[in-house]
């Protein structure tokens, strides 16, 4: 599928001779422990400019942000605001100086509608009305034309609508200076241009903004500016108008050759690993579906369609209808009461930080979440050998920081994306459930990804739950297209006119 065309405004683009940056890092310095995050990096941000940072998983983009932030103080070096130094204690301090961020993380109450959560902790709300609330979330929303209902309750958003959700509490806050980490990660591609069309408008009344993604299109399209972080050190500023293309750019990120494309090899289709028959309920309208040994069935659709309650029926989490679910051959029920901790299912879910892992565990500890049977001993858990393993795994994948001693919350998304994956094939399933299984990685890490997944088809079948079409149509044998919790049609992706059908697809339309 062709990425999406953003058109901005032209006039925006140059800077008005004799600006002043608004932010200013000089020389910052952070070290965790041994590991330096970032070596005296100093970076300028300018009003009415869209600044990018671009990066492998763990070259200090996340880093750098959250000091910017108030999140962490820096070891060296100073932040100015205005061509004043600052010294933030907390992210209280950054919010009053006009900094905000939306972080990869979400933070969120589940508990509380999107309006409350938009206005949690903002000053002059706390006598504010339910219906007042919703109304100014909601005309927010509408100005900037994000499409979330005020009123619904987080736990029941999609992670696409959560992060509409962490986006208006930024623009909620009038903050002139706005950080986007991944905020496009589980945004389709017309979610993502209407993102975009807000962003310029922010530019146009003369915000900053920097923006961190890992989707090279994104960053051409939208960006004035880029700069280039490479193992925690700035490795070159451009201008977008210099990029000759997406593997340009590519090459000079990770400072090598990158295809952006994988080598699909043929493998022999075998046994169903899943049959999904006239599944009705959970928000699910006469679902049916089959995925074989050997072969990768994509699920698209726009956030919110059924793919959550799906996903939810098949790994376990919910209980589906009765004789609607069959995984390896058996019912539903009898699967998962005989289930092995290898050689099974796993699942890689798009949650990685809650439902994934345990926040506040180290690599082995979170590697033994889903494989403990496999290193127990009667009532003996050989974690020494769990240990070794993790090593393995983490020399592998090419996981950083390269401790297993580092805690899941401590890694940057891609690195703990890439702990969960590796997790999961160390079992040796035959029937996987890969729910975004790349988002928040950088293209080198998303090609990884993407040709494990292809390898992991000689011993599985894959299921891949995905808002990325062009990830889709790399991988996918077959594309299943979800609207409303109905399946409107499963397309062969090596058809060429499959591309063009996605799109109505998703947006209900049948030929």
């Amino acid at each position: 599928m062709t990425d999406i065309l953003f058109s901005r405004p032209v006039s925006v683009r140059d800077v008005p001779e004799g600006t002043k940056p608004v932010v200013s890092l000089k020389s910052i310095t952070k070290r965790f422990g041994k590991v330096l995050a970032n070596d005296s990096i100093s970076l300028d941000v300018y009003p009415g400019r869209i600044k990018a940072l671009l990066g492998e998983n763990g070259a200090g983009k996340s880093t750098l942000m959250s000091m910017l932030a108030g999140r962490y103080k820096p070891d060296e070096g100073i932040i100015e605001i205005d061509g004043e130094p600052v010294n933030f204690s907390s992210s209280r301090d950054a919010i009053e100086a006009g900094i905000g961020m939306v972080y990869q993380h979400f933070m969120l109450v589940d508990s509380m509608t999107v309006a409350e959560n938009v206005l949690l902790g903002q000053e002059g709300t706390f006598l504010v009305k339910p219906k007042e609330m919703e109304k100014r979330v909601g005309e927010l929303a509408e100005r900037y034309g994000l499409d979330i209902h005020p009123g619904a309750r987080i736990a029941d958003l999609s992670m696409g609508e959560r992060q509409l959700v962490e986006i208006l509490k930024l623009l909620y806050r009038e903050s002139r200076i706005l950080i986007f980490d991944e905020p496009t990660a589980v945004l389709t591609p017309e979610e993502t241009a209407r993102l975009f069309e807000a962003l310029w408008n922010m530019t146009e009344q003369g915000k900053s903004i920097i923006f961190i993604s890992h989707k090279l299109e994104e960053v051409i399209a939208l960006a004035d500016e880029i700069a280039i972080l490479r193992r925690g050190r700035i490795e070159g500023e451009l201008d977008t108008s210099l990029i000759e293309s997406k593997a340009d750019l590519a090459s000079r990120m990770v400072g090598k050759e990158v295809l952006l494309e994988v080598d699909r090899e043929t493998v022999e289709i075998g046994e169903k690993v899943l049959e999904i028959k006239g599944m009705n309920g959970l928000g699910l309208v006469d679902v049916d579906l089959d995925v074989r040994r050997g072969e990768i069935v994509a699920l698209v659709g726009v956030a919110g369609n059924g793919q959550k309650p799906l996903v939810e029926a098949v790994t376990g989490l919910i209980r589906p209808p009765v004789d609607t679910v069959f995984i390896m051959g058996h019912p539903w029920r009898k699967f998962f009461a005989e289930s092995t901790w290898n050689r099974s299912m796993c699942y890689i879910p798009e949650d990685r930080l809650g439902l994934a892992t345990l926040r506040n565990q180290n690599l082995v500890d979170n590697l033994l979440l889903t494989t403990r049977k496999g290193f127990a001993k009667g009532w003996w858990l050989d974690k020494k050998r769990a240990a070794r393993d993790t090593v393995d795994l983490i020399e592998k994948f090419d996981i950083r920081p390269g401790r297993i001693h580092a805690l899941a919350w401590q890694l940057s998304g891609g690195n703990l994306q890439k702990a969960v994956l590796a997790r999961e094939l160390y079992r040796q399933p035959r029937f996987i459930v890969a729910e975004q299984p790349t988002q928040g990685l950088d293209v080198s890490a998303t090609e990884e990804v993407w040709n494990r997944l292809l390898e992991a088809r000689s011993m599985a079948g894959v299921l891949l739950v995905t808002g990325d079409l062009n990830e889709a149509l790399q991988l996918a044998d077959r594309i299943a297209v979800i609207y409303r919790g109905q399946i409107l049609g499963i397309l062969d992706a090596a058809d060429e006119t499959t591309p063009s059908k996605i799109g109505p697809l998703m947006a209900g339309v049948i030929d």
